[in-house]
């Protein structure tokens, strides 16, 4: 019976490692690697006082040292890295989304009550006699001039300043010129007066609070002053009171809102947990019901014409291939039908939508028609399931070849032997085998094109709308409607959005498993 060799003893007692030195170094510079990251992370998570997150971080690197070192425990050193991945980029974010749609985070709804409050003050300020005035240079935080807009101030006393909503921070290493305005600073990029204008709105809108009620706007793109709330918060009543109209609005923390008797409600807020409230928003408000069952039947007929589509194209190009006569040119043929499915999928969708414009595009030039193929609910639902489904079927060809050149041709000629016809020696033989590898890949399929974001973007962009309904297009998915949600120009939705999102994934979720079940018997076949 072989036994363990045992390794040759050191020099200086012990035992030498075993495997290769090559492993060794290996293996010490991924702890090193790892033991570097967690270093990287840990400062600014201490700096944050996240100490869930900081427990976090020690606890991977624990376990990955305590895995790493040993010379047992195999199967996790295998399982370890994938379950990491796993859990950041799978878990993390489903865990949440879930988390934000059980708040009523987005714009206006974004931070605490006592940063709305300084927003509330800061952005009401007007100009008095006594206020200071700065020199101002409109910058951006980091390194991109699309950072967070920050007011690079210096004022008379030759004092600088970076201010942002959250109120002034002190810069004595900024660099000034001979106009007094800041030149550089660590940390921002000064804008340009072209970038500057093109976030007219931003500037317009950011005022940095100051404390008591006082704040710091700009006059101009070069000057800014401190000046008075016209609306100021009082503790007592927990409200905000508007000197120029009178106005009280008191703090509604359930909401995260001030708002007047009349229901009038101050834009700016603050981020609270609202439990279901998203959720029995989608159920309760008719509107927003109506537009999300429309919605999700659209969405589900789409992933499923789309499946079918492209199943039934796919298979009915791999059949005419797959013929035991030699074919002349087959290479080629297989070559130009795998194309669509080589070519940049987003450049080929917008391609299609200039194809179907109603003013010059291909299609209606070369049928001598006038139709406005994108303008109307049918004909734009045609659109996206035609070039979906172009797109798609070479994928499915080249799955359904493969499929079909492991099926044992004797099987179908035994069974044409016993005198079944072309079309009964497919359904019976050639089919059942051929679903049994197809199947998992249309399930696949499925869940896919039931959240195809740029399917539908680049194409529709999810119209023709409704005039009652600007949010919900008549060939929107679930996906675009609340892309739109979140994003939006008329505001942004991220409790909302990430509801929807959750539905989205429990529904496809649902599916994908009675697909898989369904799948599974299919197995039987090959028993």
């Amino acid at each position: 019976m072989a036994t363990e060799k045992t390794p040759p003893p050191l020099p200086g007692g012990g035992l030498a490692p075993r495997g290769p030195l090559g492993g060794h170094l290996a293996k010490a510079a991924m702890l090193a690697l790892s033991s570097g990251i967690a270093a990287w992370a840990a400062w600014p998570l201490y700096e944050a006082r996240n100490w869930i997150g900081l427990g976090l971080a020690a606890a991977v690197t624990g376990a990955v040292w305590w895995v790493y070192l040993s010379e047992r425990r195999v199967p996790a050193k295998y399982l370890l890295p994938g379950l990491l991945l796993l859990t950041a980029f799978q878990v993390v974010p489903v865990v949440y989304t879930v988390a934000t749609s059980a708040t009523n985070h987005g714009d206006g709804h974004r931070g605490t009550k006592e940063e709305a409050i300084a927003r509330i003050e800061a952005s009401s300020v007007t100009r008095t006699a006594d206020g200071r005035e700065f020199a101002l240079t409109i910058a951006a935080e980091g390194d991109s001039p699309s950072g967070e807009l920050v007011f690079l101030l210096a004022g008379e006393d030759g004092a600088v300043y970076a201010g942002d909503a959250g109120g002034l921070t002190p810069l004595p290493g900024a660099r000034t010129g001979p106009t007094g305005r800041v030149l550089d600073a660590d940390g921002y990029t000064p804008l340009t007066a072209a970038q500057a204008n093109g976030r007219g709105a931003e500037v317009a809108g950011l005022a940095v609070p100051t404390g008591d009620g006082a704040g710091i706007r700009a006059q101009g793109l070069s000057a800014a002053y401190e000046g008075r709330a016209a609306r100021v918060y009082g503790a007592g009543c927990d409200c905000v009171t508007d000197s120029e109209t009178g106005t009280v609005y008191t703090a509604d923390d359930g909401r995260g809102v001030f708002a007047a008797e009349g229901g009038e409600r101050l834009s700016q807020g603050w981020r609270v947990g609202v439990g279901a409230d998203n959720y029995a928003r989608i159920a309760a408000d008719p509107g927003i019901a109506s537009a999300f069952l429309s919605i999700l039947g659209w969405n589900t007929a789409f992933a499923a014409g789309t499946t079918l589509g492209v199943f039934v194209l796919g298979l009915a190009v791999a059949l005419a291939l797959h013929t035991p006569d030699r074919l002349r040119g087959r290479t080629l043929y297989r070559l130009l039908l795998v194309l669509p499915y080589a070519m940049p999928a987003f450049a080929m969708m917008l391609l299609w939508r200039d194809m179907f414009n109603a003013d010059f595009g291909l299609v209606n030039r070369v049928l001598g028609t006038e139709v406005d193929w994108l303008g109307g609910t049918g004909t734009a639902r045609a659109v996206a399931l035609t070039v979906n489904i172009w797109l798609g079927f070479p994928y499915m060809f080249l799955i359904c070849t493969g499929a079909l050149q492991a099926i044992p041709r004797e099987l179908v000629q035994a069974a044409r032997l016993d005198g079944a016809g072309a079309r009964q020696a497919f359904r019976h033989v050639t089919l059942p085998l051929l679903m049994v590898a197809v199947a998992p890949v249309l399930i696949a399929t499925f869940a896919f094109n039931f959240n195809n974001f740029n399917a539908i973007w680049l194409t529709t962009e999810g119209g023709p709308f409704p005039p009652d309904s600007p949010t919900a297009g008549s060939t929107d998915l679930l996906i675009t409607y609340t892309y739109r949600l979140a994003f939006g120009g008329q505001g942004a939705e991220y409790g909302y959005a990430a509801a929807v999102s959750v539905l989205i994934f429990l529904i496809v979720t649902l599916i994908s498993y009675a697909g898989l079940r369904k799948s599974a018997s299919l197995e039987e076949v090959n028993r």
